[in-house]
């Protein structure tokens, strides 16, 4: 690990200090190592250096609204290699929040998500990217009766 030097003028130290307070970092080299990443992150998704990724979409809609629950679980249904799990939650009377962890082709749940978060009736959406490398690995997965053979599975890796 290398040490770097950085200069910050007291009011941009005395807010990231505060910064780091109430976030819990434990140190400020902590905090500046997640800011880097983060920001790394965002810029090889904005670049699209990012071709697969892991994500999770969140939205709010109205249960009332028309049709709408029925074309959101069939849009699931027609991307079911992108949706890997998904929670639903009624948060009153009218409105229920979705929760969507996807992963595959960063373009692919780019889309899906925006499609989503456009349905009339839908608020509230927000899309949270991971860049990940993909690798093809094949290995068995052993219980203690069962040899389930040695099928290739696909292994999303998120960037460090």
């Amino acid at each position: 690990m290398e040490r770097v030097t950085v200069s910050l003028d007291d009011d941009l130290l005395a807010q990231f200090d505060d910064y780091i307070h109430r976030t819990g970092y434990a140190n400020r080299s902590e905090a500046v190592r997640d800011l880097i990443r983060g920001k790394l992150e965002a810029d090889r998704l904005e670049r699209d250096r990012a071709p697969d990724c892991v994500a999770c979409v969140s939205y709010v809609y109205d249960h009332h609204e028309r049709e709408l629950s029925r074309r959101i679980t069939q849009a699931h249904h027609a991307h079911h290699d992108l949706t890997h799990s998904t929670l639903h939650i009624h948060l009153d009377h009218d409105s229920c929040l979705e929760v969507a962890v996807l992963k595959g082709r960063t373009e692919a749940v780019r889309d899906f998500a925006n499609a989503l978060m456009a349905e009339r009736g839908v608020r509230h959406g927000h899309l949270h990217l991971v860049p990940a490398d993909v690798s093809v690995v094949p290995h068995s997965h052993h219980d203690h009766d069962h040899d389930h053979g040695h099928e290739p599975h696909v292994h999303h890796h998120p960037k460090t």
